[in-house]
């Protein structure tokens, strides 16, 4: 006579059952973590080193921080050896005869898709204020800041990094 699946399982499952959970809680979090990372989108929160314009080397160090959904980004020093910390004498309203280090350079940022927009970058080097766009790269080690006056066309951009 034939034993058919139906009859067998009663007799193979107390035998399998503790197979089956040893190695069920070792799938569980692997199959949960990569639906989480792939939900996550990279951010412009965090500590970032700048790009002199003139050179390409790092320049200085920028602090990106959120609060209720609009981003700020804080002078923290700079990267280039015997620069002299000092005072943003060209810059507009609240932020004119302020030290560089701890200046708002960028302010009202806010979300909008991948990229975040709607707020101002401060040149502290000439006192000019832009439009800003920052469009933080899949990975989230490097950060595009676009500064322009009217559309994003018209300005130029930068490509921060990430700080260690």
């Amino acid at each position: 006579m034939r034993r058919t699946v139906p009859r067998l399982l009663p007799r193979l499952l107390p035998r399998l059952l503790p197979l089956l959970l040893a190695t069920a809680p070792a799938a569980v979090p692997t199959a949960l973590a990569a639906p989480l990372s792939a939900q996550t989108p990279p951010t412009p929160v965090g500590t970032w080193h700048t790009v002199d314009d003139k050179t390409g080397q790092p320049r200085g160090v920028v602090e990106i921080v959120e609060r209720n959904g609009v981003l700020t980004g804080i002078i923290r020093g700079t990267l280039v050896p015997g620069e002299p910390e000092g005072i943003c004498d060209k810059c507009p309203g609240d932020r004119r005869n302020q030290p560089i280090t701890g200046l708002e350079m960028i302010r009202n940022v806010r979300r909008d898709g991948n990229t975040w927009g709607g707020g101002e970058l401060l040149d502290p080097d000439n006192g000019k204020t832009y439009r800003i766009k920052l469009t933080p790269s899949p990975d989230g080690r490097t950060l595009e800041v676009r500064g322009f006056i009217g559309i994003s066309l018209f300005g130029r951009s930068q490509t921060w990094r990430r700080a260690p």
